[in-house]
């Protein structure tokens, strides 16, 4: 494939255009690896240091963005909601797996992770270091959320309901990684759980300091039985949270990489301060 000779534009500018293309046409798909710098320049007939303009070019429109040491790869659009999936699974590509999350209960999480857990097992995977760190709200304490629907009251059964969910799938987290470790699967493992005092009206994922998955909470009235009587609860409804992934790039500046960065300090901060830990 070569450029226009008779294109009045310059060379960077047509390589943009054509990648563009084959992006809003989803020749390339959200997610898809686009090639290198030097791929592009055998394949459009330009300099490397062309391609890696038209590059640039679709960066700054936000269509692509740069994984280091991965390379550039299509973004998933912000205003649509993703599943979490296929990203945690290319996560524990990498050979140093970081997952942070902070939500309800972790329910999710240990869901998501099965999977590629079962590929280090078999030796399809093999990380040289894993850590998770898990950040979620003290079911010790009373909570405006959830709460009867008489009366917005606090529930101490909801909330023993809850911190066994929460114990269950956060022991079960901590004691696949721990195994990892003790197996000699992955020389450097780590699996912690902290508590805070606050109710968690969001879920985040920040997945090895390069992309985060941010999504609400909804509030749903349904009934949950407790103490052997059925009770209408306003529930965090964590299963029909919406994702929007946001990743960073070669740009600081960029909204991806801001996105990234203020999720991490808001992790830190809550991590450092106001948690405690948990032992489940």
């Amino acid at each position: 494939m070569s450029l226009d000779p008779d294109d009045p534009r310059p060379p960077y500018i047509q390589v943009a255009s054509a990648l563009r293309a084959a992006i809003l046409t989803r020749t390339y798909q959200p997610g898809d690896r686009l090639p290198s710098g030097a791929e592009l320049g055998r394949q459009y007939g330009v300099a490397r240091m062309t391609a890696q303009q038209a590059l640039r070019v679709l960066r700054e429109e936000g269509l692509v963005t740069s994984r280091q040491g991965s390379g550039v790869f299509v973004r998933e659009r912000t205003e649509r909601p993703i599943g979490l999936r296929p990203h945690i699974e290319r996560a524990f590509e990498a050979e140093h797996i970081a997952i942070d999350f902070a939500g309800f209960s972790g329910e999710t999480l240990h869901g998501v992770i099965q999977e590629p857990l079962d590929k280090i097992r078999v030796g399809r995977l093999t990380p040289q270091s894993l850590k998770i760190r898990m950040l979620l709200p003290d079911t010790q304490n009373p909570m405006p959320l959830p709460c009867k629907v008489d009366g917005l009251e606090d529930s101490p059964a909801f909330r023993a309901r809850a911190d066994g969910i929460m114990r269950r799938h956060t022991q079960a987290i901590m004691d696949s990684v721990q195994e990892l470790g003790s197996f000699g699967l992955v020389p450097e493992t780590s699996a912690e759980v902290r508590v805070h005092p606050t109710a968690p009206l969001f879920k985040l994922y920040v997945l090895n300091n390069s992309e985060i998955f941010f999504g609400f909470y909804p509030v749903r009235e349904h009934v949950v039985p407790l103490n052997g009587e059925d009770t209408p609860i306003y529930d965090l409804m964590g299963k029909d949270a919406t994702l929007f992934q946001h990743a960073a790039d070669e740009d600081e500046e960029s909204t991806g990489s801001q996105y990234v960065k203020q999720s991490q300090i808001w992790f830190e901060s809550m991590w450092t301060t106001v948690s405690r830990e948990f032992k489940p």
